[in-house]
């Protein structure tokens, strides 16, 4: 079935409600800002330039950034600086979730830093009633290298073993004050030779504070072949050991590295064989969460039309009301509007994930944003043709 012969319950090509938050102004600097992204020449450029010119910190550099692609796809420079953004989204029925945007850090003290801004991401979800949710990485907290250790199951060193410590009691604070705050934490998946060393952690928080409410949710990369049968596995584990499974839901981020790693070291690669065999065991994943909503509390974190759809018609065909807390949807912030806002005006639980943080430790994020809207063979990309809809009939 494709959306087209679907008797739609959710109509994602309404671009009035998908763009009402946005001003005229606001929607041509945004159709301008797709369109230069629409040239890959372009963006590996202006990538290239940008990140130099922050490094040499040229004065211009910050401003442009700031007022072009950082206000596309960013909250703010701090959590202050979101709360116009979360306001807006929530006068649209639109829930934000918030993720410090720092990434590859490598020492104690950027841990902790990054610990301390996870925490005061709480404490500020706390305050807000439209932000259920914080998301955070393990790597965020504990070091990359010590993680592949971990996983590979390598004897550490002594320093290494307080190193670990150090990590786990780190996330522990994080997951314990989500608890007594009443806020839920989405742990990223990551690249597969940490990942099992990632699930590890995540579901030893899980056992530890989903016992009465899902607080902790672990992240499902349906893109691996291997994804599938895992978190059917993780559930029948959580309901042997009395807690609930959060679980979040999405396509996956690192398919071009993992399979140059498995090509390189001469492994299997752990990524579906097409496209066709990822949004099966996605929309497969999806109903299994669905079908067990009591027992799972899920997010359907992708951009692809006909899951959304497809979660929406479930729901329609169970009698689940659309606002039960344990089924929600999620898009980046900046891109897919037609999906978060219809679903929003139709009274699902509809987010943003929003990033925020100072515009150098943003960078990488920003990159892979604009690398994702680079046209294919020039074809116009769907964010620019939905915007260039609405200028229509805006007759702008």
């Amino acid at each position: 079935m494709s959306l087209k012969d679907a008797n739609l319950i959710i109509d994602f090509k309404d671009t009035k409600i998908a763009f009402e938050h946005k001003s005229n102004e606001e929607l041509k600097k945004a159709a301008w800002l797709f369109k230069m992204m629409n040239n890959p020449k372009l963006v590996k450029f202006g990538s290239t330039l940008g990140l130099k010119a922050l490094k040499w910190n040229l004065p211009f550099a910050q401003t442009a950034i700031k007022k072009t692609i950082f206000d596309q796809f960013c909250g703010g420079r701090s959590l202050s600086e979101t709360q116009k953004t979360i306001n807006l989204l929530y006068e649209h029925n639109t829930l934000t979730i918030l993720d410090y945007g720092a990434e590859a850090k490598t020492t104690e003290q950027d841990f902790n830093k990054t610990m301390s801004e996870t925490l005061a991401a709480i404490d500020f979800g706390e305050m807000n009633a439209s932000v259920p949710v914080v998301s955070a990485k393990i790597t965020g907290m504990a070091r990359f290298a010590l993680l592949e250790k971990i996983q590979l199951g390598v004897e550490l060193m002594d320093r290494e073993k307080k190193e670990w410590e150090s990590a786990l009691k780190r996330i522990d604070v994080v997951c314990h004050h989500a608890l007594n705050k009443k806020v839920g934490i989405f742990f990223d998946a990551e690249e597969s030779w940490i990942q099992d060393a990632i699930d590890k952690v995540v579901n030893m928080m899980m056992e530890k504070y989903n016992k009465r409410q899902v607080i902790v949710y672990n992240t499902f990369q349906m893109y691996r072949h291997d994804r599938l049968e895992y978190l059917m596995s993780s559930h029948e584990e959580a309901k042997e050991k009395g807690y609930l499974l959060g679980a979040k839901l999405v396509r996956g981020a690192y398919m071009e590295k993992e399979r140059e790693r498995a090509k390189i070291k001469n492994y299997p690669s752990p990524i579906q064989a097409d496209k066709n065999a990822t949004d099966s065991d996605y929309n497969s994943a999806l109903q299994y969460c669905i079908m067990n909503y009591e027992t799972i509390s899920s997010c359907n974190a992708t951009h692809n039309e006909f899951s959304n759809y497809f979660q929406a018609e479930l729901l329609d065909q169970m009698d689940i009301p659309n606002n039960h807390p344990h089924i929600n949807f999620c898009q980046l912030y900046g891109m897919s509007d037609q999906i978060t806002f219809n679903l929003a005006k139709g009274g699902f639980n509809a987010a943003k994930y929003v990033p925020y943080g100072a515009i150098k430790e943003v960078i990488p994020y920003l990159i892979r944003r604009a690398n994702e809207n680079s046209s294919v063979s020039g074809e116009m990309s769907r964010e620019l043709k939905l915007i260039k809809e609405e200028m229509k009939r805006r007759r702008l």
